[in-house]
């Protein structure tokens, strides 16, 4: 079982590499976040998605819905691309929504 394994070829490196300097580039500005409006559509989708995407939802979630008409406190069971579907059969347009959070349990 005393066999020699052949040689591996392995070119010499015989100059200095600077692989990672030539491929960096940095464009030297700032980066600007602009900050997220409260009141969008894109944030109250995102909110949305996080509720739903919680932990604390596994079938409805208590939440409470700041509208264009007032604060609604609903158990949300789940949404399409436009509306939320509530635990009563209500609909609630998402374009209607100005805010929604989980409703505190103290």
């Amino acid at each position: 079982m005393d066999k020699k394994l052949p040689k591996v070829f392995a070119n010499k490196i015989d100059k200095p590499l600077k692989n990672n300097e030539t491929v960096y580039y940095d464009r030297g500005e700032e980066k600007k976040e602009e900050p997220i409006k409260t009141n969008s559509i894109l944030s109250i989708n995102q909110k949305i998605n996080q509720i739903f995407g919680s932990s604390r939802y596994v079938y409805k979630a208590d939440v409470i819905i700041t509208t264009k008409n007032g604060t609604l406190n609903k158990k949300i069971i789940g949404r399409n691309r436009h509306e939320l579907i509530t635990m009563d059969n209500e609909v609630i347009p998402i374009s209607d929504i100005t805010d929604i959070a989980f409703k505190n349990n103290d």
